[in-house]
């Protein structure tokens, strides 16, 4: 699985999906720190990529592309330690894996998972 760090997300929580064999990029390492949101999203559909944020505005912007991927993953956690990202992420790879893959919006706060499915209605 391939994934896309926006800004929000910590490189460590890059280094973690690496070590996992993942590819993943962070928009820092290719100096896209301000690249809009809009285009982040193609970025991540072109690429195959499974978006990973903090931003709530790709949940507007997923829902009126009316696109099935690419998926994204939106972090609302109070705390946003790489270790605790990556506890999370690690159990959504695990358990939500095919869903990722065909296309979700999944948000994850403390103690809960929402998934939909995409397009988004």
């Amino acid at each position: 699985m391939k994934f896309l760090a926006d800004m929000g997300i910590s490189p460590k929580t890059v280094a973690f999906l690496r070590e996992l064999g993942s590819e993943a990029v962070h928009l820092h390492e290719e100096r896209l720190d301000r690249m809009m949101d809009a285009a982040i999203l193609v970025k991540a559909r072109e690429e195959g990529r499974v978006l990973l944020t903090h931003d709530l505005d790709f949940g507007e912007l997923v829902a009126a592309s009316g696109a099935q991927l690419p998926s994204v993953i939106v972090f609302r956690l109070r705390n946003m330690r790489p270790e605790n990202v990556n506890q999370h992420l690690m159990r959504i790879i695990e358990e939500h894996g095919a869903m990722l893959e065909t296309g979700a919006f999944i948000s994850v706060t403390e103690g809960r998972i929402r998934m939909r499915p995409l397009p988004l209605r």
